[in-house]
């Protein structure tokens, strides 16, 4: 008990959820060939949700599946379902899946049974006190690929000093949020299992409140869509342009200041042991001076825009 009290201190949650109203919520389901689990995910919430008193709905989106998953979401009828006629992506449902949703707070899990679904109307009474709040896969009982942990640590680290915030936990698929505040990024917010990642970077570079819930991660039922190499190189991509986007001096300031040390070197060495001024040395000092520019521009032009 004293473990998990101190973890939840050192994500910054250390209020309590009882005595606090349910708000309206609904709850975004992505599905893409979940034959295997999305019978039982779909009873498993229904069970959940009907011990409480929150007023919901729940939108699933089959994103053009190709097995017998459509047939089995026929026979829900307190579902709303919505179909995409061929496969568009993880990100590209969930927007779609937001679109559509009639409550201002929205609520995300996946159909392969892999998130703890009986913690959803925690994080959904918690929006009273923050934008987003995310479902931390750091619980007792994580079940995670340890191949997909060392690059992740690497992409955390670097999403950490984009956004100068400590992040638990950069892309669960468990989270809930405001509507009007994810609205705000619908356009740059990518159709692919980068669609978590890019959210988290731009609520947290955008000052909004975002809070981390431990909860723990199951094996996944069926065959993971996940692919660990072609997806890390997609993420570290996606952070770098969200950095741009949103933080453009923290990704270009130290960039400029490597050129302006490398400027320094030369320079020394061009008067003390060359006795010459080299085409290096002016070469480095204008490709620092102007990216330190370009950095400065862009930093004005985002503070211009409204969005820090």
């Amino acid at each position: 008990m004293q473990e998990d009290t101190r973890t939840r201190k050192e994500v910054s949650l250390n209020f309590q959820v009882t005595n606090v109203v349910c708000p309206a919520f609904s709850l975004v389901i992505p599905v893409y060939n979940e034959e295997k689990s999305i019978a039982t995910t779909l009873n498993n919430l229904r069970h959940i949700l009907e011990l409480t008193d929150c007023e919901y709905e729940i939108i699933v989106v089959n994103d053009g599946s190709t097995d017998s998953t459509a047939d089995i979401l026929c026979s829900y009828i307190d579902v709303r379902v919505i179909e995409h006629v061929r496969n568009r992506g993880y990100g590209a449902a969930l927007k779609t899946g937001i679109r559509q949703a009639k409550y201002p707070i929205i609520a995300i899990t996946d159909a392969d049974g892999t998130y703890p679904n009986e913690n959803i109307p925690e994080l959904v009474a918690l929006t009273h006190q923050a934008d987003m709040v995310v479902g931390a896969r750091i619980g007792s009982k994580v079940n995670y690929s340890s191949l997909r942990k060392i690059p992740k640590w690497f992409l955390v680290r670097f999403a950490e000093w984009i956004t100068m915030r400590s992040i638990p936990d950069l892309n669960s698929g468990l989270r809930v949020f405001r509507k009007s505040v994810v609205e705000e990024f619908l356009n740059i917010l990518p159709d692919s299992f980068s669609f978590t990642t890019t959210i988290t970077l731009a609520m947290l570079t955008n000052h909004y409140i975002v809070h981390y819930v431990p909860i723990d991660y199951h094996h996944r039922i069926g065959k993971s869509k996940i692919k660990p190499f072609q997806d890390t190189l997609r993420f570290v991509q996606l952070i770098l342009r969200t950095g741009v986007y949103f933080a453009p001096l923290r990704v270009f300031l130290p960039v400029a200041g490597l050129f302006f040390a490398g400027f320094l070197i030369t320079l020394y060495q061009d008067i003390f042991i060359r006795h010459d001024l080299t085409e290096r040395t002016l070469i480095l000092f204008v490709a620092a001076t102007q990216l330190g520019m370009f950095a400065l521009l862009a930093d004005m032009i985002d503070k211009r825009n409204g969005r820090n």
